[in-house]
C-alpha cells in the first residue's frame, strides 16, 4: 500500500483517536510521506520512534500491532507463561503498557504489569522471576521527550535476538488492519505491587564484595525517570550518604528540569553537579530514564570530571576481579562479555586474570544470549558495552544501572578509604595496562532519505577502508557478510549478521562504522592505546576529524 493510500485509510477510520485525527488532518504531503512511507521496525533496542500519528510513529495502534505480532509469535512457538510488562516516565507509557496487556488478554495470554513506572532491569527480572513467556518494556531509553518505544524480551529475560525479532516482525507484517485488533480488560491482567521492589533489591544486594565505611556524599539523579524510588531506597537502606537531586526526582515526561535525558551528554549533569558543589559532594551519579545506563561525575583536582561508559566499566571489572581474587573467590571457568565497540581494556584486564572474554555486537541482547548459552559452562562474571551499560550479576539479562550504582557506591567508598578518587583508581589501572582511549562520532540522517545516505556511506567504506597516517591496516570485519579479511585470507566470523564494519590497525587502533538500530544516525567508533592519555586522545581526535571531513564530502 502506498503512503497516500495508508494516509487515506487512517483518515477514514471512524473511531480514530481524536488527538491523532487532528494531527493527521494537519499534515502536509512531505509529512504524510514521512509518517506513512515506512513502518516502524525492530532495531538493537526494539521498536523506537517519534510519538505521533502514522505507521512510522509510536501510537496506540502501532503498539497494538506490535503486541499482536508478539502474541502470535508466543502462541505459534508454544512458549508457556504470561508476559511481564513495565513502563517508564514518558508520554503515554502507562497507557501503552495497558494497551499491550489488553491485546495479550484478547489473545488469551496473561500479563504481569507493574503498578507504577519501574526500571528496565526490573522488567527483565520479572520475566525470570515469574517464568514468563516474554516481556515488554515501554520506553525510549535516553532519547528526547518526543520519543517512545517498545522493547520485547524472550523467556530468559533478554531482549529478543535478531532471529526471534524477525519472527515477531513477520507476524506484525501479517496484521493488515491495526484498527481491528481486539483488546480486552479481564482477570488475565495482573498487577505487580510494591513488594516486588524488595525482592529485586535483595538480589541486587548480593553483588556486594566488601563491607565498607560510607562517608562519601553521593548526589543522585534519575533524570525524571524510573530510578527515582528504587535507587535512593537501596542506597539509604544500605547506609550510603545519598543526596537525591530533588528537581529531577519527579516523574516528568517533559524532562522539565534537565537539558538532556542522556547520561552520555554533559548537559545531563548541569543541575546535579551544581547541587554537588553546594553540599561538597565528590561524586554525582545519573541514570537514564529507564535506569539501565549509569553516568558518573567525579570531583578531582578542583573540578568535576565525567567518566565515559568505557571508563566506568573498566573500574567495575578491575575492582570485581581484584576483590574476587583477594577473597579466593575468582572462578577458573567464568566469563566476561563485551562488544566490538567497547574498549579493549576489558579484554586486557580479564585476560590478565585468566578469565575468558567473549565479544559480540552492540546491544545487550547479544550479551544476554551468550550468557544463556554459557550458563552450564561457567559462571557469569561481568558484561558491559561502551554506551554506559553494564551487568554485574545475571539474575537480570539486560543492562542494570541499579546494580551499577550499588557497586560504584561501594567502590567510591573503598578507594576513599585509601585517600583516592575514582580518577586516581582509574589512573592506577592505566599505569598497569596502558592508556586506552575511545571516542564516538555521530552523524544524523533524518527522514527516509537518511537511511539511503547511511547505506551509501557503508557501501563506500566497505569498498574503501579508511587510511590512517602512520598506522598499517591489519584486518577488517564485514559483519553483514560474516567475514574477516586478514593478509588476503577470509575467515568466518561467529557474529550475528549486522551492517557493521570494523577495521584493525597497528598499536591497538580500530575504527567501527555502525548505523544505529534505534536512531537515525551513523555512529563511528574509534579506539587506540598509547604511552599517555594525552597522546591517545590527540591521535583519536585527529583521526576523527579526518573521518568527519571525508564523510561530509561524500
Amino acid at each position: 500500500m502506498s503512503y497516500l493510500k495508508k494516509y487515506q485509510f487512517w483518515l477514514n477510520q471512524k473511531d480514530l483517536d481524536p488527538t491523532l485525527l487532528n494531527e493527521l488532518i494537519s499534515l502536509n504531503e512531505e509529512q504524510i510521506e514521512e509518517v506513512f512511507g515506512t513502518d516502524l521496525s525492530f532495531g538493537t533496542g526494539g521498536l523506537r520512534g517519534l510519538l505521533g500519528v502514522g505507521s512510522n510513529r509510536v501510537n496506540i495502534y502501532t503498539i497494538r500491532k506490535a503486541t499482536l505480532g508478539f502474541a502470535r509469535y508466543i502462541k505459534k512457538n508454544h512458549i508457556p507463561g504470561n508476559v511481564a510488562i513495565a513502563y517508564d516516565n514518558r508520554h503515554f507509557s502507562k497507557e501503552f503498557a495497558k494497551e499491550a496487556a489488553m491485546v495479550l488478554a484478547a489473545q488469551g495470554i496473561g500479563s504481569y504489569v507493574y503498578q507504577d513506572l519501574r526500571p528496565t532491569p526490573m522488567l527483565s527480572y520479572a520475566v525470570r522471576y515469574f517464568k514468563c513467556a516474554g516481556g515488554i518494556m515501554i520506553t525510549a531509553s535516553h532519547n528526547p521527550k518526543s520519543y517512545n518505544g517498545y522493547k520485547a524480551y524472550d523467556q530468559t529475560g533478554a531482549q529478543l535476538n535478531p532471529k526471534d525479532a524477525d519472527r515477531v516482525i513477520d507476524e506484525i507484517n501479517q496484521v493488515d488492519n491495526p484498527f481491528e485488533i481486539e483488546t480486552i480488560e479481564n482477570d488475565l491482567i495482573q498487577y505487580i505491587d510494591l513488594s516486588m521492589d524488595d525482592v529485586y533489591l535483595n538480589e541486587v544486594k548480593t553483588i556486594q564484595l566488601n563491607k565498607v565505611d560510607k562517608p562519601v556524599k553521593i548526589v543522585y539523579s534519575p533524570l525524571h525517570g524510573t530510578g527515582k524510588d528504587i535507587i535512593p531506597k537501596l542506597l539509604k537502606d544500605e547506609g550510603y550518604l545519598v543526596y537525591p537531586y530533588t528537581p529531577q526526582m519527579i516523574a516528568d515526561p517533559n524532562f522539565s528540569n534537565t537539558d538532556s535525558s542522556n547520561p552520555e551528554e554533559k548537559e545531563a549533569y548541569i543541575g546535579s553537579i551544581s547541587y554537588a558543589k553546594e553540599i561538597n559532594a565528590p561524586v554525582v551519579m545519573v541514570t537514564d530514564p529507564d535506569a539501565d545506563r549509569l553516568g558518573i561525575a567525579v570531583y578531582h583536582d578542583g573540578e568535576y570530571h565525567l567518566l565515559s561508559g568505557n571508563q566506568t566499566a573498566t573500574i567495575e571489572l578491575y575492582y570485581i576481579l581484584t576483590q574476587l581474587k583477594a577473597q579466593n573467590k575468582l572462578p577458573k571457568n567464568g566469563f566476561v562479555y563485551t562488544t566490538n565497540v567497547t574498549t579493549d581494556m576489558i579484554k586486557t584486564i580479564a585476560t590478565d586474570f585468566n578469565i575468558e572474554v567473549q565479544t559480540t555486537l552492540t546491544g545487550f541482547k547479544f550479551i544476554g544470549e551468550l550468557a544463556e548459552l554459557n550458563q552450564d559452562k561457567g559462571p557469569y562474571i561481568f558484561g558491559c558495552e561502551e554506551s554506559y551499560g553494564s551487568l554485574i550479576k545475571d539474575f537480570v539479562r539486560d543492562k542494570d544501572a541499579v546494580q551499577a550504582v550499588y557497586m560504584l557506591a561501594e567502590i567510591v567508598n573503598y578507594v576513599d578509604a585509601k585517600g583516592q578518587t575514582l580518577i586516581d583508581y582509574l589512573d592506577e589501572i592505566y599505569q598497569t595496562y596502558g592508556y586506552y582511549y575511545e571516542y564516538t562520532a555521530s552523524f544524523m540522517f533524518q527522514g527516509l532519505s537518511g537511511i539511503e545516505k547511511m547505506n551509501q556511506m557503508m557501501d563506500h567504506y566497505r569498498k574503501n577502508p579508511p587510511q590512517i597516517e602512520s598506522k598499517k591496516l591489519l584486518a577488517y570485519d564485514d559483519i553483514i557478510s560474516s567475514i574477516r579479511f586478514e593478509n588476503g585470507v577470509e575467515t568466518k566470523l561467529d557474529y550475528p549478521k549486522s551492517n557493521v564494519l570494523k577495521y584493525y590497525y597497528e598499536d591497538n587502533t580500530w575504527i567501527v562504522f555502525r548505523p544505529s538500530g534505534t536512531e537515525p544516525k551513523l555512529k563511528v567508533y574509534l579506539g587506540t592505546k598509547d604511552q599517555s592519555m594525552e597522546k591517545a586522545k590527540t591521535f583519536v581526535h585527529q583521526t576523527s576529524d579526518q573521518l568527519k571531513k571525508q564523510i561530509d564530502a561524500l
